[in-house]
């Protein structure tokens, strides 16, 4: 009581000090809404500068290896009707455990992303969708993934000719969740079985719907 009556008899014999914002900026958050004593360094509010967005983006840590300074980022549900543009400034080296909808705890790595367009509108803890681009590239033969099984050596397709279906060994590169690449196996043009069933065999007749 006595340290605590010193600290008060010596505070109400200043005429008061000020507060200097280390930054230029605008109030984001008041973290101390009522007069009291605080320890010096105890944070009193948040400011920032709304026209220096950045985005942070967590993502599973099996994903975040894959992902490397420099790379284009697509932005998307944030508001307007246009997907903008960003590109992966920083990964962050250490992941944290986040619980998922389904209830399931998993380890998720913040990915730090500058914005390439000029947008006005956002803010603090908004809420927007990013598509990290980790790999394009043009005249790419690709087929579902939903066509793919595993055959002897390897994956396969059936692969349509003449009204049948063969079964047609492939390699394949980058998977994606919807396509595949093709490296080798398929040519251009050619037709693939898209939902294969158990019971399709090599050589069976089959028919395209319209």
């Amino acid at each position: 009581m006595k340290a605590l009556q010193a600290v008060l008899e010596s505070d109400s014999s200043r005429s008061g000090f000020g507060v200097v914002a280390p930054e230029s900026g605008v109030v984001l958050r008041v973290l101390e809404t009522s007069e009291r004593v605080v320890a010096a360094g105890t944070p009193l509010v948040e400011i920032g500068n709304p026209a220096d967005v950045e985005l942070v983006v967590d993502v599973l840590s099996s994903d975040a290896v894959g992902v490397l300074p420099g790379m284009r980022v697509e932005i998307m549900d944030w508001g307007g009707d246009m997907v903008l543009a960003g590109i992966v400034r920083r990964v962050e080296p250490a992941a944290f455990t986040k619980v998922s909808a389904l209830g399931i705890e998993e380890k998720r790595v913040n990915v730090i992303i500058d914005l390439r367009d000029d947008v006005t509108g956002l803010g603090d803890n908004y809420r927007v969708q990013a598509r990290i681009i980790l790999w394009e590239g043009d005249n790419v033969l690709q087929v579902p993934v939903s066509s793919l099984f595993r055959g002897n050596d390897g994956w396969a397709v059936f692969r349509v000719r003449d009204g049948r279906a063969h079964v047609t060994p492939v390699d394949i590169g980058r998977r994606g969740t919807y396509y595949a690449e093709v490296a080798g196996g398929l040519s251009e043009g050619d037709q693939v079985v898209v939902h294969p069933t158990n019971d399709l065999q090599d050589g069976m007749r089959v028919r395209g719907e319209r």
